[in-house]
């Protein structure tokens, strides 16, 4: 058992190691915060969309910006597209594809962003919620696995944690980045919660 754990964390680490060494990664990473931060410059909202593990991730996300990340301060405007009365409803009516952008239809305007997850990106639903956001004028930050996905390509930064056979090893580095980006949203615009930061 010791030997699968040490093995494990072992994959885990290389494979974050090799996302770190790809200074494309780190560029993608800044680039994506700015399009967040402008958005909420401009007093408009942040969606998130993803299934399964990557929708709590889209909710993680939305609750830290909503609530607080490491210290206290101001709400900012985002919100998970979660809402399991709207996913039935539209999953039934319209088919399954449709559930985030129907949602960004009825909620997000031009101007607004959305952050996109899906570790293959290939997800047809979260897609279409791209597709849509692209015809509205609502920016597109797209966590994926493999560059060059058919999400990525909608995007309008992508950030690709890198091939893997398994989601989870995607799924670890998505969460990183959430947080960073997270973290360089809340320094834009709470510096006095980070009195000591540089650049």
């Amino acid at each position: 058992m010791h030997t699968i754990i040490r093995d494990t964390l072992t994959d885990s680490q290389a494979y974050l190691g090799n996302f770190l060494s790809d200074e494309t990664n780190i560029q993608a990473i800044a680039d994506a915060a700015e399009v967040l931060i402008a958005a909420l410059s401009q007093d408009k909202a942040i969606y998130s969309c993803g299934n399964g593990g990557s929708m709590s991730d889209a909710m993680h996300f939305a609750e830290e910006l909503t609530g607080r990340y490491r210290d206290n301060r101001a709400a900012l405007s985002a919100t998970a597209i979660s809402d399991p009365g709207h996913i039935s409803c539209v999953a039934n009516d319209f088919g399954y594809e449709h559930i985030f952008s129907r949602y960004l239809q009825g909620r997000a305007r031009s101007g607004d962003c959305l952050l996109a997850i899906s570790t293959s990106g290939t997800s047809k639903n979260v897609i279409r919620a791209a597709e849509y956001a692209r015809e509205s004028g609502i920016a597109v930050v797209s966590l994926t696995g493999k560059p060059g996905s058919e999400l990525g390509t909608l995007a309008t930064v992508d950030i690709s944690a890198g091939a893997s056979r398994y989601a989870d090893r995607v799924q670890e580095v998505h969460i990183k980045i959430i947080h960073i980006l997270i973290e360089l949203i809340e320094r834009r615009f709470f510096p006095e919660n980070y009195p000591s930061a540089q650049g």
